[in-house]
Order: C-alpha cells, then sequence, then structure tokens
C-alpha cells in the first residue's frame, strides 16, 4: 500500500519547520513569533500554516511552494523515508513521560529502566 501523501508531506513540512526553529533558535532568536517567521518563509498566513500544521492537505502547489522556499528539491517533502525522522504528538508525549520517570527515578529504578529498554526488540 503506498504511504499517505497527506501525512508524508504535512510530517515532512513540520520537519522543515523544527530545522528553522533550531536554526533561528541557535542563532539568538526569540522563541516568540517563529512561527509566523516561519509561515512568511512560505509565503503562507500564520492561520494557514496552523491549519496545515494540523489537518490541511498540502496540495501539489503549495508543497512544491513549500520546498522552493525551504531550498529543497522539487518532491522532497513527498519522500516517506523522511517523514519517519518527525516525532509524532504520542511520541513526544511517551519520550515526555519516559524523560520524567528518569529524572524521578533513584539508581535501582534507573538500571530498571535500562534493562528493560535493552530487552525490548
Amino acid at each position: 500500500m503506498p504511504p499517505n501523501t497527506t501525512v508524508t508531506r504535512r510530517r515532512n513540512a513540520l520537519l522543515l519547520h523544527r530545522r528553522f526553529l533550531e536554526q533561528a533558535i541557535a542563532a539568538g532568536l526569540p522563541a516568540k513569533g517563529l512561527d509566523q517567521a516561519f509561515a512568511q518563509k512560505l509565503e503562507v498566513s500564520p492561520s494557514m500554516w496552523s491549519q496545515i500544521k494540523s489537518s490541511r492537505p498540502i496540495g501539489d502547489t503549495l508543497a512544491r511552494q513549500i520546498e522552493r522556499h525551504c531550498g529543497v528539491e522539487a518532491g522532497w517533502l513527498d519522500r516517506a523515508e523522511l517523514a519517519a525522522d518527525v516525532p509524532d504528538a504520542a511520541e513526544e508525549r511517551f519520550v515526555a513521560m519516559a524523560r520524567q520517570a528518569w529524572r524521578e527515578a533513584n539508581a535501582k529504578g534507573k538500571r530498571d529502566l535500562s534493562r528493560w529498554l535493552n530487552a525490548l526488540p
């Protein structure tokens, strides 16, 4: 079954967004207003960017526009293998819970967590 283009494009757009945020923060820019700056870079409204992040499908024309403004080759948003690099909300929640469990655990608890994770396939 072919991958879902809508999901792939959204996840890859979020990957480009994350790269933008990381670069902006590394350059010392304040986090506030970065979503608007990214929308401006893409030449879309902040409202449209918000919709894209959550549910709006990215059509072919918009996909090529995003790629062009982010400096990636045409068709980049359609590459399913890239989408695997972007954690979804459930994965982010799991990582946050795991981090909290690790930080709150004593030495034995940390060893137990490590053993449990190492035992996974």
